[in-house]
């Protein structure tokens, strides 16, 4: 047809756009854009594709004499049939080689026009010990981290994306947990919708997401490269990370490589802004407290009630196997230990990636990640906790840092070095979020397929409130369906 050969070559068109403006940046972003642009062509093809097909179904109705329109007819049903087949349900035979579903790919269960919706399921479960016999307590503060002796499962995640309409594509992940006693809870992780076509490199993302704050908090628990959280992650941002309800802007900018900017606006309430307006846990006479302070109840009185997230990041290829991000992120907001009083978080990661020139499946590789991170935090006075506290500004910093190596496909060894500490408090005795804590934690990762992973984890702690503690941690990880892309 006419009309398919137009779109084939516009679409062809479209694809060599992308890959030209790509071009100027660098090989990892040049992957993230061409994935962005055939996406929307994709959508854009398939908008166009239904609307052919209810055309021709139209003109199949109309055709009241079967004698007369015979050869129209199976003319017609064959241009069906083309518009319907898997190969076309691909981005353009001029972008890419067509092909149909394969048990890689998230599983399409609606369709209808130029809206779909993928599925995934992936599991986390741990094996393991350690000499602490209550290992949440104080070495394990992550959300999805190893809490007990024996077997854990802190994250079963329901991963669901797709194409609303041209407009947006959206993004939800229900993640199910296991306590202590085995008894399940449930979790509306994030849940957003994201623009796929405003001008200018722009995007705006709107719903609950993990904020765009360094590398490792935007991250799920199946993208970690080692079984836990690092300590100065939970330390800031406590156990769930800092994602909350509120919207997110992003710019591409217009550089010979790559820079993004981001905003996020939160609501920064609850549990999920563990340092800005969360209540804390209630104590043994049911007050709520954090910090040891009793918390003031308050709702959004205005925009300084918000939480604001600014994260720059910047992308650079120092040779054709070596590639550099370089980011810097912060975080403002007011806390609940009293009014008028505030929180900021300030942070800056690197990340560097060596890969062989005749790579084989991506090994081998080597490469290295670290964040450093520094927390200011005003705490109201409180004389009627058990021990009176004064006014005081809580300070905490530390980072961490990990080094991987690919060294044959599916291998993957690691070491990870974390250290955090804090000013004195007068809480500080007692509040397993502060104090000094160091932890040395080699990892030997095994792949047997894109779709399961073993993992062996030893872990050192010291802690001011502890002591010394000796962990080992075995992790399998299965996954039906894939994950979405995600960023690099």
């Amino acid at each position: 047809m006419k009309l398919n050969n137009l779109l084939g070559v516009s679409s062809a068109l479209c694809l060599c756009a992308s890959v030209a403006q790509a071009q100027e940046t660098n090989e990892v972003e040049q992957l993230r854009q061409q994935l962005r642009q055939m996406q929307e062509n994709f959508e854009k093809v398939q908008t166009e594709q239904h609307r052919q097909i209810e055309a021709l179904t139209q003109k199949l109705d109309a055709l009241s004499k079967p004698s007369s329109a015979e050869a129209e007819q199976k003319k017609l049903e064959a241009q069906l049939t083309a518009e319907l087949s898997p190969a076309t349900t691909n981005p353009p035979a001029a972008a890419l080689p067509a092909k149909s579903w394969s048990l890689t790919d998230p599983i399409p269960v609606v369709r209808a026009g130029s809206a779909y919706m993928n599925l995934s399921f992936d599991a986390l479960m741990v094996a393991g010990g350690s000499t602490e016999s209550d290992p949440s307590s104080q070495l394990q503060l992550g959300d999805h981290d190893p809490i007990k002796n024996g077997f854990s499962m802190r994250n079963a995640e329901l991963a669901l994306d797709g194409a609303v309409d041209p407009y947006f594509k959206g993004f939800a992940n229900i993640v199910l947990k296991l306590d202590q006693n085995n008894e399940t809870s449930i979790e509306l992780e994030e849940t957003y919708v994201q623009s796929t076509s405003l001008p200018a490199n722009l995007q705006v993302k709107a719903g609950q997401f993990f904020a765009a704050f360094g590398r490792q908090n935007a991250q799920h628990p199946h993208q970690w490269a080692f079984v836990d959280a690092p300590i100065i992650l939970t330390r800031a941002f406590g156990p769930d990370g800092l994602r909350n309800l509120g919207v997110q802007g992003s710019w591409l900018l217009p550089t010979p490589f790559y820079t993004e900017l981001f905003l996020s606006v939160l609501d920064g309430q609850g549990s999920t802004a563990f340092g800005f307006r969360n209540p804390g846990d209630p104590d043994n006479l049911g007050v709520d407290r954090f910090h040891g302070r009793a918390t003031v109840s308050r709702g959004l009185r205005g925009p300084g009630d918000l939480v604001y997230v600014p994260h720059l990041s910047s992308s650079f290829d120092l040779t054709d196997q070596q590639t550099i991000v370089l980011g810097t992120s912060a975080a403002f907001g007011p806390n609940d230990t009293g009014n008028g009083l505030a929180t900021q978080v300030y942070g800056v990661d690197f990340y560097w990636k060596w890969k062989a020139a005749d790579a084989h499946e991506g090994y081998p590789f080597v490469s290295f990640q670290t964040e450093g991170l520094y927390e200011i935090f005003q705490a109201g006075a409180d004389p009627t906790a058990p021990v009176p506290l004064p006014a005081e500004t809580l300070r905490d910093w530390g980072f961490y840092s990990q080094v991987l190596w690919g060294f044959k496909p599916r291998w993957v060894v690691g070491l990870r070095g974390e250290w955090a500490d804090g000013n004195s408090g007068a809480y500080d005795a007692s509040d397993v979020y502060r104090g000094e804590r160091t932890r040395v934690s080699p990892v030997l990762t095994f792949y047997p397929s894109e779709f399961s992973k073993l993992r062996l984890q030893g872990n050192y702690d010291h802690g001011e409130l502890f002591g010394d503690a000796y962990s080992i941690w075995l992790q399998l990880e299965f996954m039906l369906g894939a994950h979405g892309a995600h960023k690099f």
